[in-house]
């Protein structure tokens, strides 16, 4: 029998975080070491992975080579893997993490590669967080619909909001001793800040770095302004490109934008790290690891002041 859980469950729009006194006299006194990390979609052929570990063998540390759950995404991993051994991380990818099949794929990717640091999802929900663990992987990506060019819950209906994804997930994956990926719907610094706050361990973006001179997508030229195309990789755009086109059994669940030309990262990555340093002055926090302990979220019905978010009339 269908049912409705009553739960309030919220989104980073629906919060903010308390501030709380602190001993920080200054966000240069927060420790922040990072790192940033990419997990690269599997639509790369072995011969892409041996040309970038021949050129640029020094990123191969922060990379995850990622893959689906079928027979052959899986033969393809392992040829990828053999090729390029210095690659230590992999990331089994799919859009819904609950099917037993993608269990099954977990703990047969754990046996084939016993060393190796796996990334599995995404789910949205502790129980699946703990089965999965229990399967093998090390790393649970949490999100179901938020991105910004994810169309899954208007196609389907299904999805949770990423605050209570996260706090859910979190407490389940920690209490195992894994950890989890807050993937997707992070707008501003501050969201990103609330994914650390609300257990994240780390915090997957896509929006917030599309457009700049390092993202891939194609360049457009319109009124002598630059975009970059940016699409979601279960788009009509991106099955077309990598797989010839949307299958007869599926629907794209993915949206294809032109975002206006960014320039380099560097300067959108220290705002993001500028935010979240500031943030952990707020609440106490002299390392990043610190922000969860500190956090209290209190709900809101508006965040920000938005007087001068249109263009004026006048």
């Amino acid at each position: 029998m269908p049912r409705i859980d009553n739960d309030i469950k919220l989104d980073f729009k629906d919060v903010l975080l308390r501030p709380k006194r602190s001993t920080l006299k200054s966000r240069s006194e927060f420790t922040l070491q990072f790192c940033l990390f990419t997990t690269v979609h599997k639509h790369y052929s072995v011969d892409d992975w041996k040309e970038f570990a021949s050129e640029e063998p020094q990123c191969l540390k922060n990379v995850a080579a990622s893959s689906g759950s079928s027979p052959a995404d899986l033969e393809k991993l392992t040829a990828i893997l053999a090729a390029v051994p210095q690659i230590q991380y992999i990331c089994l990818d799919v859009a819904n993490g609950y099917s037993e099949h993608f269990v099954q794929c977990v703990k047969d990717v754990r046996e084939k590669f016993p060393d190796h640091t796996i990334m599995a999802g995404n789910v949205v929900t502790g129980e699946m967080v703990e089965e999965l663990i229990l399967s093998g992987a090390d790393i649970i990506k949490v999100g179901i619909g938020p991105g910004s060019v994810c169309t899954t819950r208007k196609k389907t209906g299904v999805g949770y909001p990423q605050v209570s994804a996260v706090l859910e997930c979190a407490d389940a994956a920690h209490g195992l001793g894994g950890h989890i990926i807050s993937d997707g719907g992070c707008t501003c610094p501050g969201d990103v800040s609330k994914a650390f706050g609300a257990g994240a361990d780390f915090v997957m973006l896509g929006g917030m770095l599309a457009g700049h001179t390092e993202s891939g997508g194609e360049d457009i030229f319109k009124n002598g302004k630059r975009y970059k195309l940016f699409y979601g990789m279960s788009s009509e755009t991106a099955m077309k490109k990598h797989v010839g086109g949307i299958a007869d059994y599926r629907a794209s669940e993915g949206k294809t934008v032109e975002v206006e030309f960014k320039g380099d990262v560097d300067e959108t990555i220290r705002d993001i790290l500028g935010g979240v340093r500031s943030t952990c002055t707020y609440v106490g926090a002299a390392k990043l690891k610190e922000l969860s302990r500190r956090t209290t979220f209190i709900r809101v019905t508006q965040q920000l002041n938005p007087i001068f978010s249109q263009p004026s009339d006048i």
